[in-house]
């Protein structure tokens, strides 16, 4: 499993990185399945970090993207910022593995971010923390996330993350809105990610982006 807390800092990080680590590797148990994926199915990773998916799918014929050169990623990259086009095809792939990532971008540039990914695959497994769950995932402080920027920047200098970064979290409707019927992971009661997951339709890669396109959420 790969260290999402390797650049966070202080005792509080060290404890939450294991603990991170199991609960991707569970929810990648409970519904990666549910992806359906064939035989010999091309995967694109959106925001691979340093090894993405490819720690829990070492198997998959995956080819990572991420905004910055990855030259340790164990397989084919390509550097590139989806919101502003990927050099695929349409329907290139099976499916877009983009895990954690789209909370990163500006929500002026989601709807371009999404369609992009839609584009290149057949089928899609996108996940993204909450906005609900009262434990902001990055900084690891309670109701950061919840604050105006002005109040959440200084805030978020007591918490674990390394540097500020202007993250928004998405709710349940904004996330169906750009990917359609969402999923809850949850945490006891409460919602600690949403996952809108579109399996590959059958059939060639120009039947199956028809078929899939009149399924796809509206916004492009």
């Amino acid at each position: 499993m790969p260290d999402v807390y390797a650049t966070a800092r202080g005792p509080l990080a060290r404890v939450a990185a294991p603990l991170a680590g199991r609960a991707r590797a569970r929810r990648h148990a409970r519904f990666f399945a549910l992806t359906r994926l064939p035989t010999g199915a091309r995967v694109l990773d959106v925001g691979c970090g340093r090894i993405g998916l490819r720690a829990l799918e070492p198997g998959l014929d995956i080819t990572g993207v991420d905004l910055v050169e990855r030259p340790g990623y164990p397989g084919p990259f390509v550097r590139a910022d989806a919101a502003a086009g990927l050099p695929f095809a349409d329907g290139e792939f099976d499916l877009v593995y983009c895990s954690s990532v789209i909370e990163h971008v500006a929500p002026g540039r989601r709807r371009a971010f999404a369609a992009e990914l839609r584009r290149v695959g057949r089928g899609w497994f996108v996940q993204t923390p909450a906005r609900s769950f009262p434990i902001e995932p990055h900084s690891l402080l309670p109701g950061a996330h919840w604050l105006p920027v002005a109040l959440r920047r200084p805030y978020w200098r007591l918490g674990a993350a390394a540097a500020w970064e202007e993250i928004s979290l998405l709710g349940r409707a904004e996330m169906e809105e750009l990917f359609g019927p969402a999923r809850a992971e949850r945490f006891g009661p409460l919602v600690k990610s949403w996952l809108c997951i579109c399996p590959a339709p059958q059939g060639t890669p120009r039947e199956a982006v028809a078929a899939r396109s009149r399924l796809s959420p509206s916004g492009g």
